[in-house]
């Protein structure tokens, strides 16, 4: 037998993923340093805001009794980390985006 351990899943399927990339033509572009900054500045960012809307929306169900402003808040509070988190995506989209103009 060989000597190289078996694969895991993860292994598998990125080998996976990469030979169907490369079949429909798809090439992997490596990212500059000055994009993997930008993403992570986004991604620390993003995570900022949705500690800061955690802190109010739990300060703001402290002071609520009422069960329908209760799920009001919970509401918002949910299309606030959706809205967070679109904005993320779209950042890294196009920050991503970038080494295609290079």
């Amino acid at each position: 037998m060989s000597d190289v351990p078996p694969k895991s899943a993860i292994e598998l399927a990125m080998e996976k993923l990469a030979r169907q990339d490369a079949e429909a033509g798809i090439k992997a572009q490596a990212l500059s340093a000055e994009q993997k900054q930008g993403i992570a500045d986004a991604r620390r960012n993003y995570e900022a805001k949705v500690a800061e809307c955690r802190i109010l929306h739990s300060s703001q169900l402290v002071a609520v009794s009422d069960p329908n402003a209760h799920a009001e808040l919970e509401e918002n509070f949910r299309r606030e980390l959706e809205r967070f988190a679109t904005d993320r995506d779209r950042k890294i989209d196009i920050i991503r985006r970038q080494s295609d103009k290079i």
